[in-house]
């Protein structure tokens, strides 16, 4: 993944960027400026989506090593760049040794355990509508047998297989959507970036060469519902021609209709162009740019600090199942997605602890999913001490994260906009008090537990506050774990600071 960001807290997305439609800019032919390319919606289905699976799995998967924090996917690049007696040559030098260059790592990324339908059942389960693999990181290797990548795809060397093919028929026979990640940088292409740093550079040749035929392969051959690009801060958007390359793929007949992009398309355009907007680990580079208005946006991070899987990491790297559960309530909450990456190894298993997580999620998807799929972010701040600028988004590891308490409440609300659905992030106690809304109408309106048949009352006092009275369950009785959702319907809210 990325290296160059500008910290920015979440939340402050969320006060310029809006799940509102863009139909209003629909257009049939979209020509390669970003003025036409900006004003085509992002699909409605993405939106609705909330959750997806990202996987980040090549070459890098062999060594699988990162000192604790860092991108594990990063190895070729830090390994020859390092200092001496830096930590990744430390570890490069004392494991493989000095003479032992990164390309000999693809041999041995075998996949030999690799079943994807396994892969996508576990995914189908973690309740994730859409899968997004990386067919090409920056080490150029792809995982289908791409054009220009001789001898350095799956299919040639290694596994000797089309992974990304084989995976996308299995995700999409779960009924899920299939997309792919694609690095426009190439670290060690001998025209993007020649071996000697001071030598003539021929982004032209790359592009024309290598990236437009690799691109253009892969959406027509594999169509992908989304297409996500990245290593874009390297050349400008003219250089990688990314306004002829997304108006032809919108145009072409040959491409799905709804597909998705995110704004990942050269030096200074995140944020700012293409598709929907991207943080990573809540951070996202925004130099030199004006966030713009009314796209979707999605936080793609791993379950540890590393994308690729990395060996150096323990059991406190990763976040928790409550962690993870919370991390997907409080982006929904704030008007995201959430992109949560698995890092599988090189014989092709996800980490047990990675499905855990996920099948944790997926468990309380199963009994909260309407208040996740399909719903709009109603009230940002929610409630408690728990301040929204400290969001569990930004955290990058398990330490890091925000612990919440029963008195955090995250909302989401409907599309049709009659329901709204406070979720705990903590078992409520007796009563559970909506200090951040008050009530107009104090009769009428009805409150469900979701995945409980207990009926629920409450009270709403002069002032317009609303408490919920919990019902008596005993711990088997509760019906999920990790947060708790209340489905409010036929009330008339307002915010508690309004007149």
């Amino acid at each position: 993944m990325s290296k160059k960001f500008i910290a920015i807290p979440v939340f402050l997305l969320l006060s310029v960027i809006c799940l509102t439609s863009h139909h209003a800019f629909a257009q049939e032919k979209y020509n390669p400026s970003w003025e036409s390319l900006d004003a085509r919606p992002v699909p409605q289905w993405f939106s609705d989506a909330r959750f997806g699976i990202f996987i980040h799995w090549g070459v890098y998967s062999v060594p699988s090593w990162a000192p604790k924090g860092e991108y594990a996917e990063w190895y070729w690049a830090q390994m020859r760049n390092d200092k001496p007696d830096g930590p990744w040559r430390t570890f490069h030098n004392n494991t493989y040794g000095k003479d032992y260059p990164y390309e000999r790592f693809a041999p041995h990324f075998t996949a030999e355990l690799f079943n994807p339908q396994e892969w996508a059942e576990l995914f189908r389960k973690a309740g994730a509508k859409y899968v997004v693999l990386t067919s090409k990181h920056h080490d150029g290797y792809c995982l289908w047998p791409a054009p220009s990548s001789k001898n350095w795809n799956s299919t040639e060397i290694g596994s000797k297989r089309d992974l990304l093919g084989d995976l996308s028929d299995a995700v999409r026979k779960e009924g899920i959507r299939m997309g792919y990640y694609y690095s426009l940088h190439d670290w060690y292409d001998k025209d993007y970036a020649p071996a000697d740093p001071k030598g003539p550079r021929n982004i032209k040749k790359y592009v024309d060469e290598v990236m437009m035929p690799q691109l253009k392969d892969l959406v027509t051959k594999y169509k992908p519902a989304l297409l996500f690009t990245d290593g874009e801060w390297t050349a400008p958007a003219e250089d990688f021609q990314s306004q002829e390359f997304l108006s032809w793929l919108y145009n072409n007949p040959d491409v799905p209709k709804n597909i998705v992009t995110n704004d990942r398309w050269g030096t200074g355009t995140r944020s700012k162009h293409g598709g929907y907007f991207t943080t990573e680990y809540g951070e996202v580079d925004v130099e030199g740019t004006e966030l713009s208005v009314g796209k979707p946006w999605e936080e793609c991070r791993g379950i540890g600090a590393s994308f690729g899987f990395n060996r150096n990491e323990n059991i406190e790297d990763y976040t928790t199942r409550q962690q993870a559960v919370h991390l997907l309530i409080d982006i929904v909450s704030r008007g995201g997605n959430l992109l949560l990456n698995v890092g599988p190894t090189a014989d092709g298993r996800i980490p047990v602890i990675m499905q855990d997580r996920l099948l944790a999620i997926g468990s309380w998807l199963k009994v909260n999913g309407e208040a996740i799929y399909e719903t709009s972010n109603w009230l940002v701040d929610g409630e408690g001490p728990t301040p929204r600028e400290k969001s569990i988004a930004q955290a990058h590891s398990a330490s890091e994260a925000v612990s919440f308490t029963n008195k955090d409440i995250r909302f989401t609300q409907s599309k049709d906009g009659k329901a709204v659905y406070a979720i705990a992030l903590g078992l409520p106690q007796s009563k559970l008090v909506l200090s951040s809304v008050k009530v107009k109408n104090k009769r009428g309106g009805s409150i469900e537990l979701l995945g409980s048949k207990e009926k629920i009352s409450y009270t709403v006092n002069k002032r317009g506050q609303l408490t919920i009275n919990m019902p008596g369950l005993n711990l088997n009785e509760l019906p999920c774990e990790h947060a708790y959702t209340f489905k409010l319907t036929g009330f008339d809210f307002t915010l508690a600071s309004a007149k």
